[in-house]
């Protein structure tokens, strides 16, 4: 009582009634904290639960952003290839032949089909006794122009669709020259058709004038247009990254509504752990956050 600031009782002047109230006190405040404390613990666990699905909120927001810049990158690579498909197909630079034309050309012509695409993609797949030199191919400097590139890829979507960062290749046009006469028949392929078509600008000012453009890229191939070697089909050789992981890519997505549901049940399976997996680090950043502050009270 001294160390709260009220004076010392004797317990000679306590009466029985007295002692009987305090009693009564006593355990209605015992009683009083108990349900305060319950209540404590119940609002800590219900705040524990509002701050991850506060975290799943962001989680899914930041997920949509980057698909949605995905989705523009996507877009804007489509109204550039059409701009330069109209453009060269129009001024008669190139011709056009889809992946299942390209292969009968192949095959029966004896055409040689011109691989410009980046080694990241021609080593998961390629169309076999096709001459590979890309036009773009991966930019493995260190010095500080390709980090920040390579960051800003990253930041902008390419840790989604495991984009790599590319620069162009000035043996390009000189390796080609060096393996090809003037009048040679070229059928030039990338993945998507936008690099191809920038390959057959070059080659056709550069003299070349049999191009033939595979519309579409070897994404748009069937599995039998064109014999393929390498792990995987042609049409996956340009994705990566978060979105194949899970499989939400366009292709996919596709091979998923032919395979039925034990291809999709992969991915599902894929998806939860990356969830349970997150919510671990959580829980685990949360106890060490706990065990740091005990440390310091101590």
């Amino acid at each position: 009582m001294e160390a709260l600031g009220l004076p010392s009782l004797s317990p000679l002047t306590i009466s029985q009634s007295t002692t009987s109230r305090r009693v009564q006190t006593a355990k209605s405040s015992w009683t009083r904290t108990h349900s305060l404390g319950l209540s404590s613990t119940f609002g800590i666990r219900h705040k524990k639960r509002s701050v991850i699905r506060m975290i799943a909120d962001t989680d899914d927001y930041d997920l949509r952003q980057m698909k949605d810049l995905a989705a523009a990158r996507k877009r804007w690579d489509s109204l550039a290839l059409l701009f330069l498909e109209s453009l060269q197909i129009r001024e008669q630079k190139v011709k056009c032949l889809t992946p299942r034309e390209a292969g009968y050309a192949i095959q029966l012509s004896d055409k040689t089909l011109l691989d410009v695409r980046p080694s990241v993609e021609r080593n998961k797949a390629w169309v076999k006794g096709s001459t590979w030199i890309p036009i773009f191919d991966d930019n493995s400097g260190f010095d500080p122009g390709t980090l920040s590139r390579k960051t800003t890829n990253f930041v902008m979507g390419g840790w989604w669709s495991g984009a790599p960062t590319l620069s162009y290749k000035k043996r390009f046009l000189p390796s080609i020259e060096e393996k090809f006469p003037k009048d040679s028949d070229l059928i030039v392929a990338c993945q998507k058709g936008l690099r191809s078509l920038a390959a057959c600008e070059l080659l056709y000012n550069a003299g070349y004038r049999n191009l033939f453009w595979v519309q579409g890229g070897l994404e748009a191939s069937e599995e039998e247009d064109l014999p393929r070697e390498g792990p995987q089909p042609l049409k996956f050789a340009g994705i990566g990254g978060v979105s194949e992981f899970l499989g939400w890519t366009d292709q996919q997505r596709g091979a998923a509504a032919k395979e039925g549901w034990a291809y999709r049940l992969v991915f599902s399976a894929r998806l939860v752990g990356l969830f349970l997996v997150a919510d671990a680090l959580f829980l685990g950043a949360q106890q060490l956050g706990h065990y740091l502050q005990e440390l310091r009270t101590h």
